[in-house]
Protein backbone atom coordinates (compact mmCIF):
# COMPACT_ATOMS: atom_id res chain seq x y z
CA UNK A 1 0.00 0.00 0.00
CA UNK A 2 2.64 2.39 0.88
CA UNK A 3 4.94 1.42 -2.36
CA UNK A 4 1.37 2.54 -3.96
CA UNK A 5 0.97 5.80 -2.37
CA UNK A 6 4.83 6.84 -3.10
CA UNK A 7 4.09 6.07 -6.61
CA UNK A 8 0.90 8.11 -6.79
CA UNK A 9 3.09 11.02 -5.27
CA UNK A 10 5.49 10.99 -7.42
CA UNK A 11 3.41 10.91 -9.94
CA UNK A 12 0.56 13.59 -9.13
CA UNK A 13 1.17 17.08 -10.80
CA UNK A 14 -1.73 19.44 -9.85
CA UNK A 15 -1.49 22.92 -11.03
CA UNK A 16 -2.50 26.26 -9.63
CA UNK A 17 -5.02 27.20 -12.36
CA UNK A 18 -6.75 29.39 -10.00
CA UNK A 19 -6.56 32.87 -9.41
CA UNK A 20 -7.18 34.77 -6.39
CA UNK A 21 -8.50 38.33 -7.31
CA UNK A 22 -8.49 39.51 -3.78
CA UNK A 23 -4.47 38.74 -3.33
CA UNK A 24 -3.46 38.60 -7.15
CA UNK A 25 -1.99 34.89 -6.14
CA UNK A 26 -2.57 31.32 -8.04
CA UNK A 27 -3.68 28.32 -6.06
CA UNK A 28 -5.38 25.01 -6.60
CA UNK A 29 -9.07 23.83 -5.10
CA UNK A 30 -9.81 19.90 -4.06
CA UNK A 31 -11.76 19.88 -7.08
CA UNK A 32 -8.23 20.29 -9.11
CA UNK A 33 -6.59 18.11 -6.66
CA UNK A 34 -9.37 15.26 -7.23
CA UNK A 35 -9.43 15.20 -10.79
CA UNK A 36 -5.62 14.63 -11.25
CA UNK A 37 -5.16 12.19 -8.44
CA UNK A 38 -8.32 9.95 -9.10
CA UNK A 39 -6.95 8.30 -12.59
CA UNK A 40 -3.16 7.38 -10.17
CA UNK A 41 -5.18 6.10 -7.92
CA UNK A 42 -7.54 3.83 -9.90
CA UNK A 43 -4.86 2.84 -11.95
CA UNK A 44 -2.97 2.10 -8.65
CA UNK A 45 -6.01 -0.67 -7.78
CA UNK A 46 -6.99 2.11 -5.16
CA UNK A 47 -10.06 3.54 -3.98
CA UNK A 48 -10.22 7.41 -2.63
CA UNK A 49 -12.84 8.47 -0.10
CA UNK A 50 -13.49 12.13 1.00
CA UNK A 51 -15.97 12.35 4.06
CA UNK A 52 -16.71 15.20 6.67
CA UNK A 53 -17.71 15.38 10.09
CA UNK A 54 -19.16 18.54 12.05
CA UNK A 55 -16.93 19.11 15.12
CA UNK A 56 -17.66 21.83 17.54
CA UNK A 57 -15.18 23.53 19.34
CA UNK A 58 -15.89 26.36 21.67
CA UNK A 59 -18.79 27.98 20.19
CA UNK A 60 -17.26 27.08 17.00
CA UNK A 61 -18.41 24.63 14.51
CA UNK A 62 -15.35 23.19 12.56
CA UNK A 63 -15.62 20.45 9.30
CA UNK A 64 -13.45 17.62 9.87
CA UNK A 65 -12.53 16.52 6.39
CA UNK A 66 -10.93 12.88 5.94
CA UNK A 67 -9.25 12.05 2.78
CA UNK A 68 -8.75 8.15 2.90
CA UNK A 69 -7.12 5.77 0.70
CA UNK A 70 -7.94 2.11 0.36
CA UNK A 71 -6.50 -0.71 -1.45
CA UNK A 72 -6.52 -4.53 -0.99
CA UNK A 73 -3.36 -7.03 -0.93
CA UNK A 74 -3.35 -10.63 0.32
CA UNK A 75 -6.75 -10.51 0.94
CA UNK A 76 -6.22 -8.01 3.49
CA UNK A 77 -7.71 -4.37 3.47
CA UNK A 78 -5.35 -1.53 4.25
CA UNK A 79 -6.74 1.61 4.55
CA UNK A 80 -4.40 5.15 4.99
CA UNK A 81 -5.91 8.30 5.83
CA UNK A 82 -4.99 12.25 6.31
CA UNK A 83 -7.23 14.50 8.60
CA UNK A 84 -7.79 18.27 7.99
CA UNK A 85 -9.90 20.95 9.71
CA UNK A 86 -11.86 24.04 8.77
CA UNK A 87 -14.19 26.18 11.04
CA UNK A 88 -17.62 27.92 9.23
CA UNK A 89 -17.41 31.20 9.34
CA UNK A 90 -20.75 32.74 11.56
CA UNK A 91 -21.80 34.92 8.46
CA UNK A 92 -20.22 35.67 5.18
CA UNK A 93 -21.48 37.87 2.76
CA UNK A 94 -24.02 36.16 -0.08
CA UNK A 95 -23.76 32.92 1.51
CA UNK A 96 -26.58 30.85 3.04
CA UNK A 97 -25.87 28.37 6.22
CA UNK A 98 -25.39 25.42 3.39
CA UNK A 99 -23.03 27.62 1.08
CA UNK A 100 -21.01 28.49 3.91
CA UNK A 101 -20.94 24.43 5.32
CA UNK A 102 -19.47 23.61 1.74
CA UNK A 103 -17.38 26.34 1.30
CA UNK A 104 -15.46 25.05 4.70
CA UNK A 105 -15.90 21.42 3.78
CA UNK A 106 -14.00 21.89 0.27
CA UNK A 107 -11.41 24.41 2.58
CA UNK A 108 -11.08 20.81 4.97
CA UNK A 109 -10.87 18.63 1.99
CA UNK A 110 -8.43 20.46 0.02
CA UNK A 111 -5.88 20.30 3.06
CA UNK A 112 -6.56 16.62 3.97
CA UNK A 113 -6.12 15.69 0.19
CA UNK A 114 -2.93 17.62 -0.02
CA UNK A 115 -1.51 15.73 3.36
CA UNK A 116 -2.32 12.66 1.96
CA UNK A 117 -0.66 13.08 -1.14
CA UNK A 118 2.05 15.55 -0.28
CA UNK A 119 1.22 18.26 -1.93
CA UNK A 120 2.89 21.21 -1.11
CA UNK A 121 0.55 24.30 -1.28
CA UNK A 122 2.94 26.89 -0.34
CA UNK A 123 4.57 27.80 -3.86
CA UNK A 124 4.45 26.06 -6.73
CA UNK A 125 7.38 27.89 -9.12
CA UNK A 126 5.44 26.91 -12.46
CA UNK A 127 2.18 28.68 -11.70
CA UNK A 128 4.11 32.10 -11.27
CA UNK A 129 4.15 34.69 -13.48
CA UNK A 130 7.85 35.32 -14.04
CA UNK A 131 7.35 38.45 -16.21
CA UNK A 132 5.44 40.19 -12.84
CA UNK A 133 7.98 38.38 -10.74
CA UNK A 134 10.78 40.00 -12.17
CA UNK A 135 9.54 43.09 -12.10
CA UNK A 136 9.02 43.04 -8.48
CA UNK A 137 12.59 41.91 -7.97
CA UNK A 138 14.04 44.63 -10.20
CA UNK A 139 12.20 47.48 -7.85
CA UNK A 140 14.07 48.11 -4.70
CA UNK A 141 11.83 47.92 -1.63
CA UNK A 142 11.39 46.41 1.54
CA UNK A 143 11.86 42.67 2.45
CA UNK A 144 8.59 40.82 0.82
CA UNK A 145 8.65 38.29 3.68
CA UNK A 146 9.09 40.68 6.11
CA UNK A 147 6.31 42.90 4.51
CA UNK A 148 3.76 39.84 3.76
CA UNK A 149 5.11 38.76 7.72
CA UNK A 150 3.88 42.29 8.66
CA UNK A 151 0.41 42.46 6.65
CA UNK A 152 -0.67 38.99 7.90
CA UNK A 153 -0.07 40.23 11.49
CA UNK A 154 -2.45 43.47 11.00
CA UNK A 155 -4.70 40.81 9.44
CA UNK A 156 -4.75 38.38 12.43
CA UNK A 157 -5.05 41.49 15.14
CA UNK A 158 -8.16 42.91 12.23
CA UNK A 159 -9.64 39.43 12.32
CA UNK A 160 -9.46 39.41 17.11
CA UNK A 161 -6.27 37.17 17.08
CA UNK A 162 -4.41 39.55 18.95
CA UNK A 163 -2.04 37.55 21.08
CA UNK A 164 1.18 35.73 19.62
CA UNK A 165 -0.74 32.50 20.86
CA UNK A 166 -4.02 32.82 19.11
CA UNK A 167 -2.19 33.88 15.94
CA UNK A 168 0.08 30.58 15.87
CA UNK A 169 -3.17 28.30 16.40
CA UNK A 170 -4.74 30.16 13.11
CA UNK A 171 -1.02 29.68 11.30
CA UNK A 172 -0.73 25.89 12.51
CA UNK A 173 -4.27 25.07 11.37
CA UNK A 174 -3.97 26.74 8.52
CA UNK A 175 0.17 25.59 7.26
CA UNK A 176 0.44 22.78 9.90
CA UNK A 177 3.03 24.53 11.61
CA UNK A 178 3.16 27.51 13.86
CA UNK A 179 5.60 29.79 11.83
CA UNK A 180 5.57 31.62 8.62
CA UNK A 181 8.31 31.50 6.87
CA UNK A 182 7.73 32.79 2.94
CA UNK A 183 5.40 35.11 1.23
CA UNK A 184 3.03 32.20 0.01
CA UNK A 185 2.94 31.01 3.25
CA UNK A 186 1.84 34.48 4.63
CA UNK A 187 -0.77 34.52 1.54
CA UNK A 188 -2.05 31.30 2.15
CA UNK A 189 -3.15 32.05 6.03
CA UNK A 190 -4.72 35.32 4.55
CA UNK A 191 -6.76 33.97 2.12
CA UNK A 192 -8.18 31.25 4.84
CA UNK A 193 -8.87 34.11 7.22
CA UNK A 194 -10.67 36.00 4.07
CA UNK A 195 -12.47 32.53 3.44
CA UNK A 196 -13.27 32.63 7.01
CA UNK A 197 -11.92 29.10 7.49
CA UNK A 198 -10.19 29.98 9.95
Amino acid sequence: MNDKLIKIQKALKVPKNNTNAFGNYKYRSAEDILESVKPLVHKEGLSLILFDEVVNVGNSNYIKATAQLTGQTDNEISTMEAVAYAREALDKKGMDDAQITGSASSYARKYALNGLFAIDDTKDADSQDNTQHVARVEKPKADPIAKAKDELNKMLENYGHDNSVKKKVVIQKVLGKSTVDSQEEADEVMQALTDEAV
